[in-house]
């Protein structure tokens, strides 16, 4: 049978057909957890990211000024290379967290961290806590979830050219010129609240006045060592989240209704997982993801029985993942389907193609 073509647009055809299938805001699978101990998994404390966040932009600070003391010389490089994974890849899971508001008890705190991430990542933190709703509410599911990494079929230079935040970044700057001027685009406008469309542009006039200012001060000292520590960071600092990020879904299925199927949980390194903040464990947050960061070992090993067989390491999740991209070059309706344990409940599926379109392995 011809492959299924999918229509990506949030205002396009298969959005429509997701809301006209009931894949829109559906009802999701859920492992059983009982009240009481599902209760203490989400409880709330500001100790472990005030920890973190000390270690995460202390060590930043630390890194920062060796570079700038050591500028001109090759002994800066690795002290750049340390902050730039700290600005351009930590920021990513801190916004992540911190807009889902459990990564802090306080909510100041909270609230705090995720403005001094989304300016790191350019992510503009009205823009990006509406389109991150959406993507909880209707993950992976084509023509309604803004935040799809890799499409089918999969562009693998864009893929590459994002390790250095090339196209993200380019995307960013657009978006952020654009809403300065005053101007939300139509898709923006099918997940932010009008009311909230005001806040997004005063962000994007702050952050361009920022970035404008920085700008200013290379040409004032004639170094780029002030976008050394603003802007550039976003850049040479992106590799270790999109490393990670690829894996949350990339591919597996889409237009279902089982985190199962469509997220990965990957066991990881200690260090990859400070920089990720325990998003690793993705199948888990997707489930529940109102369970703070620093709970997710927990969870996973409360409900593992119910999930498919963790990678054991990034590598094994790349071997498997991109042999995955590169048959959906060939046929865009091919995906990943992991096995389930004996002690797990069936998979609740529903997919877009007919499933004999659906080449699962």
């Amino acid at each position: 049978m011809k492959p299924t073509k999918r229509d990506y647009s949030l205002l396009g055809r298969d959005a429509e057909a997701a809301v006209a299938n009931g894949l829109a805001a559906a009802e999701w699978y859920h492992t059983d957890i009982p009240r009481k101990e599902m209760k203490a998994l989400m409880q709330r404390s500001d100790g472990p990211a005030i920890r973190d966040t000390a270690i995460w932009l202390g060590t930043m600070l630390v890194s920062g000024a060796l570079g700038i003391w050591l500028w001109g010389s090759w002994w800066a490089v690795p002290f750049f290379l340390v902050y730039g994974v700290l600005y351009g890849s930590a920021s990513d899971s801190r916004w992540h967290e911190c807009g889902h508001g459990t990564a802090f008890k306080t909510m100041w705190m909270n609230d705090a961290v995720y403005q001094i991430a989304c300016f790191m990542i350019m992510r503009n933190p009205v823009t990006w806590r509406w389109s991150h709703t959406r993507h909880h509410t209707d993950t992976v599911i084509v023509g309604r979830d803004p935040e799809i990494a890799v499409m089918r079929p999969p562009d693998l230079f864009r893929l590459v050219l994002n390790f250095f935040g090339l196209l993200d970044a380019w995307h960013a700057v657009i978006d952020m010129v654009r809403n300065a001027s005053g101007v939300m685009s139509a898709a923006e406008k099918t997940f932010i609240p009008e009311s909230e469309q005001p806040k997004a542009i005063r962000v994007a006039r702050i952050w361009m006045a920022i970035y404008l200012a920085t700008i200013a001060l290379c040409f004032a000292t004639g170094s780029i060592l002030p976008a050394m520590l603003i802007g550039l960071p976003r850049l040479y600092g992106a590799w270790h989240h999109v490393l990670t990020g690829l894996l949350q879904h990339g591919g597996l299925a889409d237009n279902v209704i089982d985190h199962r199927l469509n997220s990965r949980t990957v066991y990881m390194n200690a260090f990859s997982r400070f920089i990720y903040w325990n998003m690793n464990y993705h199948v888990e947050h997707h489930m529940f993801p109102m369970v703070p960061y620093h709970a997710l070992p927990r969870l996973h090993a409360m409900i593992k029985h119910d999930l498919p067989a963790p990678n054991p390491s990034m590598w094994h999740g790349y071997r498997e993942m991109l042999p995955a991209f590169l048959r959906q070059l060939r046929n865009e309706d091919y995906f990943l389907k992991r096995d389930l344990p004996m002690t797990a409940r069936p998979y609740k599926e529903e997919f877009h193609a007919e499933p004999a379109v659906a080449a699962a392995e």
